[in-house]
């Protein structure tokens, strides 16, 4: 129980109607999930106005109301907060609640359209690795040192990253690797997050759906750079020309990292094949076994990351030198037919673009390189061409298929998805709706030698048809048929 007074924080709330030293047994965003004793926190939200549900929130027992506007009638024995920015305010209730758990952990949070699942993911397994008791916050799960909790969202909310960091603290936790979406960043999520450190990966055309423009898109990931403290680290991708951009106005620490231009951490691939990669980080050679460029960078990021918090350079190169990847990030089967599955999470136009010309690069054989993809549905539907162009010009044959349709008609994104074939790609590329025919057809067509990338899902382990979560896994879906279709 916590006194709502004590936990109120300061110049964020303009105004307090009733009795401000009531008693708080929890905190929710969702009336449904209110109890007696609660606090309700009315957000306006994209798709719901919580304000909505204020009177319901009071009939299951709320004793506190956190809002932007008071209501026309209010019920004796309630609190009701008003505030400017409710979502804001929340974070920053919330940490207080959980005793601002953030501030007795080291916080790293990743952001940028591709690469935060894995910076985040070698990062925690790097401190793991050196005893240390880490908490991890990622699209592809939650841990709490040993132990993992199922991910919903890139970023959870407000409240229960409170909760979890709470968590983290009470099983020792030194650390906490976390993404920041641009969904979360945006909708204030991570507000009330003391952070240490902040990486910026890239910036391409992604979620317009909600941003509505690449402006908007931009100065989401930037608001959390804005936010760092001074004593904080800011480190950022400045091959990506957006990465200067971040740091305009933060008044945190600078530092920069690249694989082309001049920056505070370089890096050259030396080698590389499909399971490893020799690079050269500041001038010193490391052999790690992770391939592609997008890993070199990922690794660079990680490596300046462990550097700024301490680690010594050498002992940072022994931890790139035994890294592993994330789930679902360039996983590869190889048959004894000498044909080589991959499955990746691309599910961006750059990261698809990278990926394939990775592959391309790995590819010494000369073989076919045969790609599985789809676009999801309910989201940016201006990516849907540009992922099929990408496919269809640097893959020898394309098979346009369901990625998580959701609520939408698979066959109406495919077919948004085949304006964009240049028309002379269009005789090597196949729509088959379902995804487990098209995997089973690309693995059919393969000859010795040849690639097949599933790209899209990656670590998933459902597909989302019609709001419904069916299981599929691409990769056990390529290794039933990659594996058995030579026998």
């Amino acid at each position: 129980m916590k006194n709502l007074q004590h936990i109120l924080p300061t110049g964020m709330v303009k105004q307090v109607l009733g009795n401000s030293h009531v008693m708080l047994s929890g905190i929710a965003l969702d009336s449904r999930l209110v109890q007696p004793g609660y606090l309700f926190a009315a957000i306006k939200g994209s798709q719901v106005d919580g304000h909505l549900y204020i009177e319901t929130a009071i009939e299951k027992g709320a004793v506190a109301i956190l809002c932007e506007d008071l209501p026309t009638h209010t019920s004796n024995g309630v609190c009701y907060l008003q505030c400017d920015d409710a979502a804001e305010t929340l974070g920053h209730l919330a940490s207080a609640f959980y005793e601002h758990p953030s501030r007795s952990m080291k916080v790293v949070a990743i952001t940028g359209t591709n690469g935060k699942t894995s910076v985040a993911t070698l990062l925690k397994n790097a401190f793991a690795q050196q005893g240390y008791t880490c908490g991890l916050l990622s699209t592809v799960r939650n841990e709490i040192g040993d132990k993992t909790i199922p991910a919903t969202h890139t970023t959870p909310h407000a409240i229960a990253i409170q909760e979890l960091m709470y968590q983290m603290v009470e099983e020792g936790c030194d650390y906490v690797f976390m993404e920041a979406s641009s969904h979360a960043i945006h909708q204030k999520r991570i507000a009330g997050i003391d952070i240490d450190g902040a990486v910026f990966t890239n910036i391409t055309h992604d979620h317009l759906d909600y941003h509505k423009t690449f402006d908007n898109y931009i100065k989401a990931k930037k608001a959390l750079f804005d936010n760092l403290k001074p004593e904080a680290f800011a480190l950022v991708n400045v091959d990506d020309k957006n990465g200067r951009v971040m740091l305009q106005n933060c008044a945190a620490r600078k530092l920069s990292y690249a694989l082309k231009s001049m920056a505070d951490y370089k890096t050259k691939i030396l080698e590389q094949d499909f399971t490893s990669m020799l690079l050269e980080i500041n001038g010193t050679e490391v052999y790690t076994p992770l391939a592609g460029v997008f890993q070199a960078y990922n690794l660079t990021a990680v490596y300046a990351v462990l550097l700024q918090l301490g680690v010594d350079p050498h002992d940072a190169l022994v931890l790139l030198s035994e890294a592993k990847g994330a789930e679902g990030r360039l996983e590869w089967i190889k048959n004894n037919n000498n044909q080589v599955g991959v499955v990746d999470y691309a599910h961006t136009p750059d990261a698809l673009e990278n990926v394939l010309k990775t592959l391309k690069q790995l590819n010494t054989g000369g073989g076919n390189i045969i790609t599985v993809v789809g676009c999801g549905g309910n989201r940016d539907k201006t990516k849907r061409p540009q992922m099929a162009r990408i496919a269809a010009e640097l893959s020898e044959r394309v098979i346009l298929t369901s990625d998580n349709p959701r609520n939408e008609d698979p066959d109406t994104i495919i077919a948004e998805m085949e304006e964009g074939i240049p028309l002379h790609k269009r005789l090597n590329t196949l729509s088959i709706t379902d995804r487990r025919n098209a995997i089973k057809t690309a693995c059919s067509l393969a000859q010795p030698g040849d690639l097949i990338l599933i790209a899209g899902k990656g670590h998933e382990k459902y597909q989302e048809i019609n709001g419904v979560k069916h299981p599929f896994d691409d990769k056990a879906t390529l290794r039933e048929f990659l594996i058995t279709e030579i026998n």
